[in-house]
């Protein structure tokens, strides 16, 4: 069964309520994304989309089509306007994104990870990764770690100033994953086939994934939530994730399950279109 294009979708629509307060945090910095943007954007864009035709394969129709028709199908579930996919050798699974709110946003993906996955999951990566470029994550992030550098080379104070901001940068990166897993759902319409990808990036690998419970693993996250309930239990979950750029899978799987359930996400996925001037449009970048 085909999913339902989200035509008109939001990137507010369906973000994460810690994501919203975290990036409008960021947001009252004034000038500084703008400043990014345009310093940075067209320099960072051709550095590394001149790395991307060097040391991967860039797909599209010619070239792992399968994976280009994957991509095809997330944007128009997403309405979103088609960035460049590239394929890349490494032994690390991992997809990311980059995007100056430029012309040539695009996506990576390691094999090691494809390797993992099937065609749905590997739609569901890519939907999380636009995901990042529907929400501007990428101007966010960069803005992030250029504060961290500067605030380290000020003083010695900035040194104690760069830590928090870096801890600050990566508790905004973790609730953008939580909006991120997000589109992912909504692109593959399927929170089992979101819920299994992130099950896979816990304990996965090729001979082990096709043998992976997705229902043991969800009451595998339900138990994760429940050994936390406690102060105790809190503040140890605090201290595990303070320095990941990730929340841990289980979490993530959790929260996938319990949105999937929620009104929010079923007024999503109705077969409905959402107009612009009275006529209908083909996606584009919306938010940006």
């Amino acid at each position: 069964m085909s999913n339902i294009p989200l035509i008109g979708l939001k990137a507010d629509q369906f973000r994460h309520p810690l994501d919203l307060e975290a990036t409008s945090t960021l947001k009252q910095l004034p000038g500084l994304d703008l400043i990014v943007r345009q310093l940075l954007g067209q320099l960072g864009e051709q550095f590394f989309m001149l790395e991307n035709l060097a040391s991967s394969v860039q797909v599209g129709e010619n070239q792992l089509p399968h994976l280009h028709q994957l991509l095809v199908d997330a944007c128009k579930t997403l309405d979103l306007e088609v960035p460049q996919l590239y394929v890349r050798q490494h032994p690390m699974p991992n997809a990311y994104t980059f995007a100056m709110r430029g012309k040539q946003p695009f996506v990576v993906m390691h094999t090691s990870l494809i390797d993992l996955l099937t065609d749905e999951e590997v739609k569901a990566v890519i939907a999380h990764e636009l995901g990042h470029l529907k929400c501007e994550h990428g101007v966010y992030l960069t803005l992030a770690n250029l504060i961290v550098l500067a605030a380290g080379q000020i003083s010695p104070v900035g040194t104690v100033l760069a830590q928090g901001l870096q801890a600050q940068m990566l508790e905004w990166l973790r609730c953008a994953e939580f909006t991120c897993d997000r589109a992912a759902l909504l692109a593959t319409q399927n929170p089992k086939v979101v819920a299994s990808l992130l099950m896979k990036l816990a304990g996965g690998s090729p001979t082990l994934a096709p043998k992976l419970n997705v229902d043991a693993f969800l009451a595998q996250a339900r138990s994760y939530d429940d050994l936390s309930s406690t102060q105790l239990g809190e503040l140890l979950k605090q201290a595990q994730t303070a320095q990941l750029s990730h929340p841990v899978p289980v979490l993530r799987a959790r929260e996938i399950d319990r949105w999937a359930s929620s009104k929010d996400y079923e007024s999503l996925v109705q077969n409905r279109s959402v107009c612009y001037d009275g006529e209908t449009q083909k996606g584009g970048w919306r938010n940006w």
